[in-house]
């Protein structure tokens, strides 16, 4: 059945703060200047915000290594329960990426899942660190590659660097969540469209001073901020599944015959396979796959390298 999801996604430069403020005025210009970002997304009742990586690290041009460490220790979880708040008020997700202290005094370069109810779903920490984020700020590097259940789908994260590394790749690629949230410092590229196609995945980056994107699983843009506004919104359909054209596209038409409307088979070219949703109330994408005997594109894919392995086929 259609699953619709709207998600806003949100990338303002960094917040210049001067170092000579007070704790306490820093940790209020920050609140105030998410407060204002947020009011330009709201109004479309998102059910999921994506921010970028550190969102609330002062710009580190003008605030330098020690005087962030003082201003992390006295906010604490005070911005995290600021956004909590919108989150229960408004009713909706919201992906918090902050640098946070551990109990030994080390950091985290993490994300934190926030819920509807302003409760934490739950974390993921960054896995792949640039060298000077271990060597000079002592950031811990993530080793776990977590799915978060929400209401909605299932959701995974990955952070800034943690896209140029093929382990958490794979690991995606094998747990296919519905969605992979990505706040960054770093645009990606076309990394964004190769993660999507390659966790068969919705794909929502947030990127500070860069273009925020919404990504199918295709590999597709399906929306992107431009130079004059720095956020997203967009309603993209979670019901959906990714089929190999081969085999299954002589059903392509039965389909439509019977659905119409309900079913959409969207074609981007070139790729050999289509991104099929089902747009009805009444039964979902994978009930057509069982109607038709539709083949996913991964299980054609396995087939096919089952077939090469096999005995006498291989020249050699």
């Amino acid at each position: 059945m259609a699953n619709y999801v709207t998600i806003s996604c949100l990338g303002p430069r960094p917040l210049a703060v001067p170092a000579d403020v007070s704790d306490e005025e820093a940790i209020a210009r920050m609140i105030r200047h998410w407060e204002s970002q947020l009011d330009q997304v709201l109004p479309d009742r998102p059910d999921l915000i994506v921010l970028p990586e550190a969102c609330d690290r002062p710009d580190p041009l003008g605030f330098p290594l020690a005087r962030r460490l003082d201003y992390y220790r006295a906010r604490k979880d005070r911005i995290r329960d600021f956004f909590a708040d919108v989150a229960r008020r408004h009713g909706c997700y919201i992906a918090y990426p902050t640098h946070a202290e551990t109990e030994d005094g080390m950091w985290l370069n993490h994300m934190q899942l926030i819920d509807r109810s302003g409760g934490v779903a739950g974390a993921y920490i960054k896995n792949h660190l640039t060298p000077d984020e271990y060597a000079k700020t002592n950031i811990l590097y993530g080793g776990e590659a977590p799915i978060f259940e929400c209401d909605f789908g299932r959701v995974a994260g990955a952070i800034c660097f943690d896209l140029n590394f093929d382990e958490l790749l794979r690991r995606y690629a094998a747990a296919k969540p519905d969605l992979i949230l990505f706040p960054s410092m770093y645009h990606g590229g076309l990394m964004q469209g190769y993660w999507a196609y390659a966790c068969r995945s919705y794909f929502a980056g947030a990127v500070a001073g860069a273009p925020c994107t919404i990504v199918t699983p295709l590999g597709e843009v399906a929306a992107s901020s431009t130079n004059y506004y720095s956020f997203i919104t967009s309603r993209v359909n979670l019901d959906y599944v990714v089929l190999h054209i081969d085999e299954n596209g002589a059903k392509f038409a039965d389909i439509k015959r019977k659905y119409g409307r309900d079913v959409v088979i969207h074609d981007p070219g070139y790729l050999g396979c289509v991104l099929m949703t089902s747009e009805s109330e009444d039964f979902t994408a994978d009930d057509i796959v069982a109607e038709f005997e539709l083949e996913l594109l991964d299980d054609y894919f396995a087939r096919s390298e089952r077939s090469r392995q096999e005995p006498g086929r291989m020249a050699t």
